[in-house]
């Protein structure tokens, strides 16, 4: 894993994401010096929600059916209610996500994130942590749930993670 000012990020994300889950990391990793790609199912704006109000909109950079987690140091999958809850059925979503684990790659998911690693199976025997409506998911999923802003995994290289995270655990306190 490179650091992060020499790391390439990939966030997926679709519409319905939270403003700040997606822009928040996207503008630090940047500022340090990452290369941060997004991708969506297709390639017209997503659009945020601030809560449930619609937010600002972002063109993707390529779309889902197209990124190779060869191609990337780590994944941010941003929340929002709907985002995760549409990209779960997205079958080459998933499959990213499983790619991007069984590389070793560092894997953040945020807030109603972890509902794509469920679909994935990737929290059997993990911490992890969540928007609390969705913990007992988690826990079904076979995950040990903490009450915490960040949850984290030794699974590759967490620095560039907590960098992303950190800001986001501050923000929401």
């Amino acid at each position: 894993m490179p650091q992060i000012a020499e790391a390439r990020v990939l966030i997926v994300a679709s519409d319905g994401f939270e403003e700040w889950e997606l822009f928040g990391p996207r503008e630090i990793l940047v500022k340090r010096g990452a290369e941060v790609a997004l991708a969506a199912p297709t390639l017209v704006p997503i659009q945020a929600t601030v809560h449930d109000d619609p937010g600002k909109t972002i063109r993707p950079d390529l779309i889902i059916d197209e990124a190779n987690a060869d191609d990337f140091d780590a994944l941010i999958l941003p929340g929002g209610v709907r985002n995760p809850d549409y990209l779960r059925t997205n079958g080459a979503a998933i499959q990213l996500i499983r790619d991007f684990a069984e590389h070793g790659k560092p894997v953040a998911a945020i807030c109603h994130g972890p509902w794509l690693l469920v679909e994935a199976d990737l929290l059997r025997g993990r911490t992890a942590t969540s928007w609390p409506s969705i913990r007992t998911d988690l826990r079904n999923a076979g995950a040990d749930v903490v009450d915490q802003a960040v949850g984290v995994n030794q699974i590759g290289h967490v620095e560039l993670l907590r960098a992303a995270l950190t800001c986001l655990a501050a923000r929401s306190a």
